[in-house]
This record gives C-alpha cells, structure tokens and sequence, in this order.
C-alpha cells in the first residue's frame, strides 16, 4: 500500500499541481458545529440523498421545495407521526417525487432521529463519532435507520459535513490497486480493511477522511 505523500502526488500531477488539489479538498465540520445542526437538517439531507441514489440529481434539486413544504420543513416530531392521510395526500402531491418506498422513509428516519435524543441527539451521536470508527457509524445508520445503507449513508454523511470517505468507483478503484481490498467493498470484513487503510492514511497525513477520500478519487 502507498503510503498517502505518494497517492497525493499521483492525484496532483493528474490535476494541475499540489496547490489545484489541496483547493478542491473538502473541509468537513467539526464536532462542535455538527452538534449545533438541526434534527430537520439531518432528516432533510439524509432524505435528499435517498431519493438522488437512482435519479437524476438534477431533477431532486429542482423539487427539493416541494420536499420541504410537503413534510413542514422535516421536523422529526411531526414526520415521525405523519397521519396515513397525510402521507397518502403527499403521494398525490406533484411537487415531490412520487415514489411511496422513498417517502415512506421520512417516517422511519424521523423516528431514528427521536431515538437518538436518549444519547444525546443526532449532532452529538452522528457529529460526534469518531473518524477512525466511521463504519461503526454507517453500520448504526444502516441498521437504524431506513435505505441509508451503501454511499448513500456515506453521502449523506458528507452533505452534513461530517468527516467521511464515499466508496465511489473511483475511490475503489484505487483501494483495489493499492491492495486494500479487491472487490467492491460490501462485507463487514473488507469495510473494516477499508477503515483500517483511511486510518492509517488518517495518521501519515494529518487529514481528515473527507480530504483522503477525495484525493484517492483523484488519482486515478
């Protein structure tokens, strides 16, 4: 495995040089202001994410509106309880993205993020999680929560921006040659060797699993 100097400099002569690439790194938000994000936040991006994994993301941003107005800004006491006629009226509602599987999921994950008050509240639980365990974390929003399995957890782990890495083919793709793994990563086996490489690079660097993640990204 090459150590992280060496994949930066792969990815910076790729894209015009160290200083273009430290620019279009990343920076995620500390615990502190993760703490201080909205419940509706992370119910909102959370369900942005689940609806652009599958569609044009062009056509979620142009009706993300719509999303908001429909679920009254994505409070999580009020989509937790969201009546049967409310969700069958939202079904109709050609502002949004008709898909039932998809909005059932505002239900669920409003649930998950009242769950997480007893500990402290989404901020502290998710913004609070340690990077050198972020599996730990997509694992509990997996388990707990509703379709944010795969990168789509990931991203919206990122959209909230918190430190993460996004398994996308490219970032793979590099994992893969540099030995990490060989397949996409799918078990709990080859995303404890994935957390383990981040984590070494995490250590080598300095940086933050965002900022790694996109510069493996961008060296190949």
């Amino acid at each position: 495995m090459r150590s992280f100097d060496e994949i930066f400099a792969l990815a910076a002569d790729r894209h015009g040089g160290a200083a273009a690439l430290e620019a279009g790194l990343p920076k995620p938000l500390s615990p502190e202001e993760l703490a201080r994000l909205p419940e509706d936040r992370w119910l909102s991006i959370m369900t942005r994410c689940i609806f652009q994994a599958g569609f044009n993301w062009k056509v979620i941003e142009a009706k993300w509106p719509g999303f908001e107005a429909a679920f009254d800004g994505f409070d999580p006491g009020a989509c937790a309880f969201l009546s049967d006629d409310r969700f069958d009226a939202i079904l109709r509602n050609p502002d949004v993205v008709r898909n039932g599987a998809k909005l059932a999921t505002v239900r669920e994950n409003a649930a998950f993020l009242l769950r997480l008050r007893d500990e402290g509240g989404a901020g502290q639980v998710l913004g609070g999680w340690p990077s050198d365990d972020f599996v730990g974390l997509l694992d509990l929003i997996r388990r707990e929560g509703s379709r944010l399995g795969g990168t789509t957890g990931q991203y919206a782990m990122r959209f909230a921006g918190r430190d993460s890495f996004i398994l996308s083919r490219d970032v793979t793709a590099r994992l893969i040659a540099e030995g990490v793994i060989d397949r996409p990563a799918t078990s709990k086996t080859a995303l404890n060797r994935v957390q383990a490489a981040f984590n070494e690079w995490m250590a080598q660097s300095g940086r933050s699993l965002s900022e790694i993640s996109r510069v493996l990204a961008m060296s190949l």
